[in-house]
Formats: structure tokens, C-alpha cells, sequence
């Protein structure tokens, strides 16, 4: 029996992927250089500090470790300059209902992103309480397609890994749901996310109802 619904956060509940790709853009332009949304397509996937490496490689600079890592900062300080613009409307279609179908059928719900600006984002769009658990980059330590911030979700909601539902727009989300013995409801491309017991356009073209079906 399905007991939690686990969701990660860019791309099933929200879309933030242009507050990203602005914030590089930005930082290129410090350093000289452009980046554009070409270039962006590399940084699909990848953690900040890779995504940095793939950004210097594109304009030819090299910087030490320290200097990465204060660039790194600055990146995440012009992101959040624009997070904390976001307003409710920004929800995708289809999410909030979901979630609070969830809440009124007693299934447990946990986010599962490994954002550290996860927290921010939901009390800009008002979405706290819909979920029991949050589960992001401050308390996790391992990237996807490893299962830990899903196990911890799991863990967190007091249920077993057999009785989740991971909600993921990327293939290494859909692995490490996977990896953690849940099922798995793909938001995008069928043939990237291949792997997920279901895939969808988004959260407004599913029901429960269809969630208790992949038992």
C-alpha cells in the first residue's frame, strides 16, 4: 500500500531553472565572458560546483580552489537575489492540487531536493505545510543518483522505502528512487525517464488514484 509521496522540487514543483541559468550568466559577465543558453544545456544535472568547472572551461579561465569556492558563493547570492522574488503564481500546474489531494486521502508527503535553497523557495511560493518532511542540500551529503536523500525522506515520514512514490523530472532521480526501492512517477520526457514506473508532462495530468495503481 502506497503510505508517502516524495517529491523533488525543480522541475515537478517548481521551475527555477531560469533563476539558474540567469545567476551564471551573470557571473560569466563579471569574468568577461558569455554564456549562453547553449551552454546551459551542460549544466542540466550537475552540482554547483561541477556546473562552475563546466562555466570556466567555457570561458577559458582557471582559478584556484579558494577562488571557486567564493565564486560558487556569489552565484548562490545572485540566485537567491531572484528566489526571493518568486511569488506563489510561480507553482507549476498541477502540484498544489496534488499535494493537497495527498493531505486529504492521509498520504504522507516529503521533499526530496537537494537544493539548499529548497526551504526559501517553499515559504516564497506559501507550500510549507503541504509537506510532513523536507529533506535538502543542509541535511544531505550525497548527490543523486544515490538514494540518501530519499532513504531519509522515507525515514523522516516513519515509513518503508516500499511504500513511497518519488516524483522526478531527472534521469538520476528516477535512478535514485530506484536505488531505494520506491516507485517511481517520471515528470517530462519518456524517453529520458525511461527508468520511472510512469511518466507524465506534469503533476496537473495525474491523479492518486493513478499513483495506487503502481502497486
Amino acid at each position: 500500500m502506497i503510505k508517502a509521496c516524495l517529491f523533488d522540487l525543480d522541475g515537478v514543483i517548481v521551475d527555477t531553472a531560469k533563476y539558474h541559468y540567469i545567476a551564471w550568466k551573470e557571473l560569466a559577465s563579471e569574468m568577461g565572458f558569455e554564456f549562453t543558453l547553449e551552454h546551459n544545456e551542460r549544466l542540466k544535472g550537475v552540482s554547483r560546483m561541477a556546473s562552475l568547472d563546466i562555466l570556466l572551461e567555457i570561458g577559458g579561465v582557471t582559478k584556484s580552489t579558494e577562488e571557486k569556492e567564493e565564486l560558487a558563493d556569489r552565484k548562490n547570492e545572485h540566485y537567491r537575489s531572484f528566489i526571493l522574488q518568486m511569488k506563489p503564481d510561480e507553482i507549476l500546474p498541477g502540484a498544489k492540487e496534488f499535494l493537497t489531494e495527498c493531505k486529504k486521502n492521509g498520504i504522507a508527503t516529503a521533499l526530496g531536493s537537494a537544493s539548499k535553497n529548497a526551504m526559501t523557495i517553499l515559504e516564497r511560493l506559501e507550500l510549507t505545510k503541504y509537506f510532513d518532511a523536507i529533506i535538502d542540500g543542509t541535511n544531505t551529503t550525497k548527490a543523486k543518483p544515490d538514494p540518501e536523500v530519499f532513504l531519509k525522506g522515507a525515514d523522516a515520514l516513519n515509513v518503508p522505502p516500499s511504500t513511497c512514490v518519488v516524483f522526478e523530472d531527472a534521469e538520476a532521480g528516477v535512478e535514485a528512487a530506484i536505488s531505494a526501492g520506491m516507485k517511481c512517477v517520471g515528470i517530462g520526457s519518456p524517453s529520458i525517464l525511461s527508468k520511472a514506473n510512469m511518466v507524465v508532462s506534469g503533476l496537473n495530468e495525474i491523479k492518486l488514484q493513478d499513483i495506487i495503481k503502481l502497486q
